[in-house]
């Protein structure tokens, strides 16, 4: 059995560097292979604009799969990690086991909507002059990736069990396969080269679930091969109510706060939509866009959970001290690189999907605008990673609230209104973001302090082990 772990000697900014670069760039490819599909889709012979919003339609439901996906993951992260750190690798075990049962559960629920609910799922955002080419195409695009949702569920639980052990380069490589064969099918199966049928929008929804699966297989075999502190076995696989209480009781906000995304775009999506269809369409290609830098933080966000979460089960102050402050150093200088380079990158970027002019106009607008959100919304993620560590689920779930629903809502309810008596400044809708974004950030540094105050005070100071060279 493992005695030492790096978790607990490797100075934390580079071991916040070291496990989430990986991390990062895993994330990263994952956006690329989003802005990649919707590039191929957007190049289709015909049909470009209606297949581009049939995207925007079906991008909720898919963000709902990751969240309950990943969200349980984060729950089973935190509590694999705090009792690696504690040394309780039977109960490390047992955690890892019940994700695996947990997944299969998550999968079979997907399965089911997939198979009976999509039409009225499309069907609820269709309206204001939707047409009926682009709810054929996101009904049928949806149904394959509900039903196939079994790679993305798996993936998602190996993802953070590899994270835990700090293996994170491992769950990269596994998403780094996935993301190539996606790119690589998506032209093959949507334009029908090398002799397979022109499937449109279904390939690229073959092309999605394939790379997935391949992600899910890898992890897999990673995780058995290379976890050896964790044990595993069927016994495992049995459902321990305490466990999965555990699990969620950090799982279950991180689950909600990565929904609230998908509650967040699908409420758009209606709004939007009364304002016009290629306001819509503009604001589902600038979400992929906007993932790319996002998804950074995201995955600076993993390396900062088990990080601060290992040192807080073995009750090094220090640790969970530099935990937050190399998180949050690091985070800002991300998202302002992100910010500078789609500020500058904003007019090539739209070039890379083939819609309408009035589309392309208010992507490039809504670049130029949402972009300037991109440090606080980054700070605000980052404040999630270091209360799920510090077991403040509903501190997290607090700044989810804010800055998707409670914050953005009225905001785009407002400036929409604005909008509507104003058409010449529709582009002031993308104002709501950068604000909602800004207030939230506020309201994160006041509970950031407060528990802060509550946790580190409950910690007796203890010396840190050697750090290795």
């Amino acid at each position: 059995m493992q005695t030492t772990n790096k978790m607990a000697t490797v100075p934390v900014p580079k071991l916040m560097l070291g496990m989430g670069t990986p991390m990062i760039l895993s994330m990263m490819l994952q956006a690329v292979y989003n802005i990649v599909d919707s590039a191929f889709v957007s190049n289709m012979a015909s049909d470009a604009d209606e297949a581009m919003d049939a995207l925007t339609l079906v991008f909720p439901m898919q963000m709902l799969m990751v969240a309950v996906g990943i969200g349980t993951g984060v729950g089973m992260n935190a509590l694999t990690a705090k009792c690696l750190g504690q040394k309780n690798y039977e109960k490390a075990g047992k955690t890892a086991g019940n994700a695996f049962f947990l997944a299969g559960i998550i999968y079979l629920v997907f399965l089911l909507f997939g198979l009976f609910l999509t039409p009225v799922y499309v069907g609820s955002q269709a309206s204001g002059g939707t047409s009926a080419l682009t709810s054929e195409m996101a009904v049928s695009y949806l149904r394959i990736c509900c039903t196939m949702s079994f790679g993305i569920v798996l993936f998602s639980i190996t993802e953070k069990l590899l994270q835990a052990t700090g293996r994170s380069l491992f769950s990269t490589i596994a998403q780094i396969a996935g993301a190539v064969t996606n790119m690589i099918l998506d032209p093959i199966l949507i334009y029908g080269w090398l002799g397979c049928p022109e499937m449109g929008v279904r390939g690229a929804a073959w092309a999605t679930v394939i790379g997935q699966i391949v992600s899910a297989a890898l992890g897999m075999l990673f995780h058995f091969r290379l976890n050896t502190e964790i044990p595993s076995g069927m016994r495992y696989l049995k459902p321990d109510a305490h466990v999965i209480r555990g699990i969620y009781a950090i799982g279950l906000p991180a689950i909600i706060a990565q929904a609230l995304m998908s509650v967040m775009t699908y409420g758009l999506n209606i709004l939007l939509v009364r304002i016009s269809v290629p306001m819509r369409t503009a604001y589902g290609m600038y979400y992929k866009i906007q993932q790319f830098v996002l998804f950074a933080a995201f995955g600076l966000r993993d390396a900062i959970t088990p990080i601060i979460a290992f040192a807080h089960g073995a009750g090094n102050r220090s640790r969970i001290r530099d935990g937050i402050r190399y998180g949050l150093l690091f985070t800002g200088i991300i998202m302002a690189a992100g910010l500078l380079l789609v500020e500058v990158l904003a007019v090539p970027f739209a070039g890379i999907f083939k819609v309408s002019g009035a589309t392309q106009t208010l992507f490039v607008s809504a670049m130029h605008v949402v972009s300037l959100s991109f440090v606080c919304a980054g700070i605000n993620i980052a404040f999630q990673g270091i209360y799920q560590a510090l077991d403040g689920g509903i501190e997290s779930l607090l700044i989810s609230l804010s800055r998707q629903l409670v914050a953005v809502f009225p905001l785009v309810l407002l400036f929409a209104s604005f909008a509507g008596r104003n058409p010449g400044l529709t582009w002031t809708v993308w104002l709501a973001f950068p604000l909602a974004e800004l207030l939230t950030m506020l309201l994160g540094i006041v509970l950031l302090r407060r528990l802060c105050g509550k946790k580190l005070h409950a910690v007796h100071p203890s010396p840190a082990p050697a750090a290795q060279s």
